[in-house]
């Protein structure tokens, strides 16, 4: 029901239709009452509520104090920083990609042996065709139990050297307490030591020691040697490979 009728206020006319009112009903009514006595009618002229306004708009306005916002980083390893130390980033696409098209999502630790069983059967066939060729060369008889046991032993070695070397996402630190940007610098190390040592050595033992120690060591240390080309980035691949050029150079040797 409008109210069209004129309230009487402190001996003053007031036209309800031209002001602003707010209703306050008592909290314990269960409906709007009808009467004035239990309502409260706030009348503001139109204008003033508009005035009042523009006046708080352009006070908050003043008060506020532009400055840069804090461009330094954060003073402790974020949780972002931590993801990224794991590549869990990387690991999470990859698992979307699998769960997108319908691939089977394994492990990481099952990826891992799996990878590593697939280089290390590998290397183990290229140990038992060094030693078939060796055994070949020297003109003896290929004892192929022999071969089969030597081939054994070296796979073996190759499946721990290998889960441990070998770069992984599930293990990006192989190495224990270094931090992790120096853990790649310190794996090519390792593996430029490998390869420099291993060619070093094949070198000397094919054109200084007999057949016998030819026939032991030679093929599971070049298949070392290999591997740990393979594993180099290209620059330090090429490198090892002209030390071992440089090495025999200077000791005279050459191919027969």
């Amino acid at each position: 029901m409008e109210i069209r009728r004129l309230v009487s206020r402190g001996g003053k006319s007031i036209d309800l239709s031209k002001c602003t009112c707010l209703e306050l009903t008592s909290p314990t009514s269960s409906r709007t009452l009808k009467s004035f006595t239990s309502t409260i009618i706030l009348c503001l002229p139109p204008t003033s509520t508009k005035t009042m306004a523009r006046q708080r708009k352009e006070k908050s306005a003043k008060d506020i104090k532009y400055a840069h916002p804090d461009r330094s980083g954060p003073s402790k390893e974020t949780l972002l920083d931590f993801a990224k130390q794991r590549d869990l980033f990387a690991e999470a696409d990859r698992r979307q990609r699998q769960v997108d098209n319908n691939e089977p999502v394994l492990p990481p630790r099952a990826e891992r042996i799996l990878e590593t069983l697939l280089w290390t059967v590998s290397m183990a066939m290229i140990h038992f065709t060094f030693d078939t060729l060796v055994q070949r060369q020297y003109g003896i008889e290929v004892l192929w139990i022999q071969i089969v046991q030597r081939t054994l032993v070296a796979w073996l070695v190759f499946v721990l050297l290998f889960y441990v070397l070998h770069p992984h996402y599930s293990a990006p630190t192989f190495v224990p307490f270094v931090p992790r940007q120096y853990q790649e610098p310190l794996r090519q190390l390792i593996f430029f030591t490998m390869s420099v040592s291993a060619g070093r050595h094949i070198i000397y033992i094919t054109n200084e020691y007999g057949y016998l120690a030819v026939l032991k060591q030679a093929p599971p240390v070049g298949c070392l040697w290999l591997w740990a080309i393979i594993e180099l980035d290209l620059l330090w691949a090429f490198v090892s490979l002209l030390i071992a050029v440089g090495y025999a150079w200077m000791h005279g040797y050459g191919f027969k």
